[in-house]
Parts: structure tokens; sequence; C-alpha cells
């Protein structure tokens, strides 16, 4: 007797749920469980598995409909071969589909419990034919019943993402074998992660997207730190001040000590890439000290004063 799943408590979400808030606690967990931002934890594959087959379900209004009349909390199949009585249970699962997913939802939408009335797939319908749902599979003039274990194919591709788009994650839409594939991007993805879409490979088998950073005109990444370079006018680094700064999280203020040389490199702590235990790491900000382009008539009078008191402190050469 397969073991009941309450779809909805699973994404955490109540029975009266519009769509848009399936989706919307779907994409939360999804990112929160997703194996590879667990690399440490065991059950992680498990947990994620739960989560996908709950919202395969409450995310199509066919299944959902169907789960709602027939899924029962104490597991028992909602029919039992010939007890529809040729009543026409209809479901939009291909038998090939099954697979990967737990004994309940096999049970209830195929797999090891029969039909009987008409059964249709998304590619074809096998109803009416002697109450034999596979009669489409037929080879040789031999019924064949897919396995519930079937071969897939693991598919992997290239996805460049923005190394902004890396930190803030969120969702982006990508399109693959002609379709368009929403894909939620973790908080702090790295490079050379994988992100494993289930099902979306041709024949029903996985996606792994492997992930690749485009450089960045500001920011880059090294390890957990972001360095950046910080341009400073020649009298700031001399005088010292607040100058601005650029981050992940947008610029902010800081203060350059007086006589900085170009080439500092300043530290501004938590101010880089997240880490597995929720911190992040630093900043590293390194000055570039900068003089005017096309200094104005002012400006040049100014540095030759500079200039004049320069050389007064520097003591002539012994004969």
């Amino acid at each position: 007797m397969a073991e009941f799943k309450d779809y909805y408590q699973l994404l955490g979400v109540p029975k009266t749920a519009t769509q848009k808030e399936i989706k919307s606690a779907f994409r939360k967990l999804a990112a929160k469980l997703h194996p590879d931002r667990n690399p440490d934890d065991p059950t992680a594959e498990d947990k994620f598995k739960e989560v996908n087959e709950a919202y395969t379900v409450l995310n199509d209004e066919e299944k959902r409909k169907f789960y709602d009349q027939f899924g029962t909390t104490d597991g028992r199949p909602p029919f039992q071969p010939g007890a529809a009585g040729g009543g026409g249970v209809y479901t939009n699962i291909n038998p090939e589909d099954v697979a990967g997913f737990s004994d309940f939802f096999q049970t209830l939408f195929g797999g090891s419990a029969g039909f009987s009335g008409s059964y249709s797939t998304g590619g074809f319908s096998a109803g009416g034919r002697g109450g034999d749902p596979f009669a489409e599979f037929r080879q040789g003039g031999v019924p064949h019943q897919p396995s519930r274990q079937p071969l897939r194919q693991t598919v992997e591709a290239n996805l460049n993402i923005d190394l902004l788009t890396a930190y803030k994650g969120g969702e982006t839409t990508i399109s693959f074998d002609g379709r368009s594939l929403d894909v939620t991007i973790p908080q702090g993805t790295r490079n050379g992660s994988k992100l494993r879409l289930r099902g979306q490979a041709p024949g029903g088998g996985d996606l792994i997207l492997k992930i690749g950073l485009t450089p960045h005109g500001t920011f880059k990444l090294e390890g957990d730190n972001i360095r950046v370079k910080v341009n400073v006018p020649d009298y700031m680094a001399v005088l010292g001040g607040p100058v601005r700064v650029p981050t992940l999280d947008g610029n902010v203020e800081m203060t350059l000590p007086k006589g900085t040389q170009s080439g500092r490199v300043l530290r501004l702590k938590g101010q880089g890439w997240p880490k597995k235990d929720g911190s992040r790491g630093d900043e590293l900000a390194e000055v570039r000290i900068t003089i005017p382009d096309a200094p104005s008539e002012d400006q040049l009078e100014l540095y030759e004063q500079l200039k004049a008191l320069v050389d007064e402190k520097v003591p002539e050469a012994a004969d």
C-alpha cells in the first residue's frame, strides 16, 4: 500500500491556493532545497524530489483535480484494475514518465496499478481497446507495458549568466530544444555550478545546466572575495576623505586614509560573495590615483605652485 503524499503540505500551501501561489511556493523551495546548494545534506535529493513531484501534480489543473478527487489519506489506490467499470478515468501522465516519482504517485497516475476505461497521454490516446491502456505500445502484436525504470538520457548544456545575476539569484528564461524553460538561479551561484532540471531533456531525461559567469566590467570574483578598482583624484589621495565605492549591493561610502598610494588595497568586510554558512567574503578595493584629463588654467597654476614647493625642499647636489 503506497504511503499517502500530501502535496499541499509539501509545498506549504492551502488547498485553496491559486496556481500563482503554488508556482511561487515551488520556486522558493526549489531554490532552498536544491542538492547543489546542500552538498552536505544527504536528504536534500529526496526532499527536492518530493517538492518537484508535488509541483508536477498541483501545477497541472487536470492532475490536481484528479488528486483532489481520488487521493486518500490512508494511501489506498483510488481504483484497482477493472474497478472503474469502464467509467473512463483520464490522466495526462505518460507511463514512462512516472519512474522516479513515489509509489503513491505511480499508483495514482500510472505504473503498477492498471487502468480501465479510457486512458490518454499528452501524445496519444489509447482508450476503448478492450481495456488495454497500452495498446499503442504493441510490438509485433504482443502487448507491451513500458518498464517502470526506463533508461533516460541525461543531457548537459552550458548556461552563461552575468555575475550580478549569479549573486542575486532569481528566475531567468532559457530556450532549449525549441521550448522556453523557466530556470531558478540560486543566490550566490558560482562558476562551474550545475543545476539539474528533472525531466526536461528530450525523452524525459534530466537536463543539467553548467553555469558559467561572464566577465563583469566592474567586479571580479576571487574565491569568496570581490575585487574592484576605485579611481581616486590625486588630491584626495593626499588629503584623504570620503570616496564612493561600488559593491554588489550598490555604492557605499568609504573613508580614504591620508597619503594613500596608488595600488593600495582597502578591505570592506562582508561585502563579498555569499558562503555556504550564510556569511560573506570581503570586497577588496584597489586604489587607482588619477589626474585631470584636461586640467583648467587654475588647476595648472596650482600644480605649478605645488611643484615650486616641492623644488624648494629638494637639496642641491654637492659639488
